[in-house]
């Protein structure tokens, strides 16, 4: 889905919202850009994203209308400027294309900012014929019954590897970071259980194990919530309300996973042997765990309907692929629920526990 105000060519439309849900591989974050051209809607994107020089390259267009549909029969030119120069370096002659989803594949001499031309004739009378002469304004169609649009790219060495390295830096470290404060709370919290049981006589319900089980099912629910972070861009380019569904779902995993560890670290055992202060414990713990439970049951049944149908606002009307990812993701999520289901049961058992002991 695009926002854009647009204005171009022979055909001047004025539109606050277009939806366009271009046929690419996944949602570029790098390299990859959507712009109206004339009574189109252009999605473009490179393959590798981050492009390095003297290295084979792909480029993807994906031609659409304005309500989304594919074009057919339709004549293109596409041209490549150097950006410091206004050099054109590369130019592909006028090209009938039976679908506007099309590639060209060009080889980028040297690192810079380049400007890919999409040039799309206004009619299918196969009059366009060669390379027209290159221009100083890019985007002007002066001499040329056609629309064009301007697509800027980066071409660097080493951008996607510091992109990369930075990301999973920062997760990586936040789980180490995060999971180190909940492995150095778990040790004190057994060291002061153990003290207050010796102290009253190993009287009491423990909560070692409940513990040990929360610190699983949050591990497994930010698990779960990484893979989705991981394959959202995958999904947009068929729907942008998939990758939005996924970056949600991530959140509120992540969220789950959190408070957990936010409850449990500062919730001490002694607490708990007062009944006021467990009961309150119980409702909140309660509610937390129905969220995980049906938020990764409703997780599970949308990915079992859509790899066994069309999903929901889907463009192309068939099952999604069975994939690594989906497996991984599933599985962590089967887990979660069964780890769920055993915390409640844990923590059940301790509440009735306490209320025996009281009375």
């Amino acid at each position: 889905m695009c926002l854009f105000l647009s204005g171009t060519g022979h055909n001047n439309k004025i539109s606050l919202i277009s939806i366009s849900f271009g046929h690419l591989t996944h949602l570029p974050h790098y390299n990859g850009f959507g712009t109206a051209v004339g009574k189109y809607y252009v999605d473009e994107a490179l393959d590798p994203e981050f492009t390095p020089p003297q290295e084979p390259t792909q480029i993807t267009f994906s031609v659409q209308d304005f309500n989304g549909n594919d074009v057919y029969n339709i004549y293109t030119m596409v041209e490549i400027y150097q950006d410091n120069t206004g050099q054109r370096v590369k130019a592909f002659p006028w090209t009938k294309q039976d679908v506007g989803d099309f590639s060209l594949f060009y080889t980028f001499p040297k690192v810079g900012n380049y400007d890919i031309v999409l040039s799309i004739a206004n009619d299918n009378s196969g009059n366009h014929l060669g390379i027209d002469p290159p221009r100083t304004i890019l985007g002007g169609n002066l001499n040329c019954d056609c629309d064009r649009g301007v697509f800027s790219v980066s071409i660097t060495k080493t951008f996607g590897d510091i992109y990369y390295s930075a990301i999973y830096a920062g997760i990586l470290g936040g789980i180490a970071v995060f999971g180190s404060v909940a492995a150095f709370s778990y040790k004190n919290r057994k060291k002061r259980e153990r003290e207050l049981r010796r102290t009253a006589g190993n009287s009491g319900p423990s909560i070692e194990k409940e513990v040990l089980v929360k610190y699983f099912v949050m591990m497994f629910a930010i698990g779960a919530g990484m893979v989705h972070l991981a394959v959202y861009s995958e999904h947009g380019s068929l729907r942008l309300e998939y990758s939005i569904f996924l970056l949600a779902a991530a959140g509120a995993q992540f969220l789950y996973g959190i408070v957990y560890v936010l409850m449990t670290l500062t919730t001490d055992a002694e607490s708990l042997r007062s009944i006021r202060a467990a009961k309150e414990y119980y409702r909140k713990s309660v509610m937390l765990n129905l969220f995980g439970l049906l938020g990764s049951l409703v997780l599970l049944g949308l990915y079992i309907y859509s790899v066994a149908m069309p999903p929901p606002l889907s463009p192309i009307n068939r099952p999604e692929a069975v994939d690594v990812a989906g497996i991984l993701d599933k599985s962590m999520e089967v887990i979660l629920i069964v780890g769920i289901l055993y915390l409640m049961r844990l923590e059940r058992t301790r509440f009735k526990r306490l209320l025996i002991t009281v009375k």
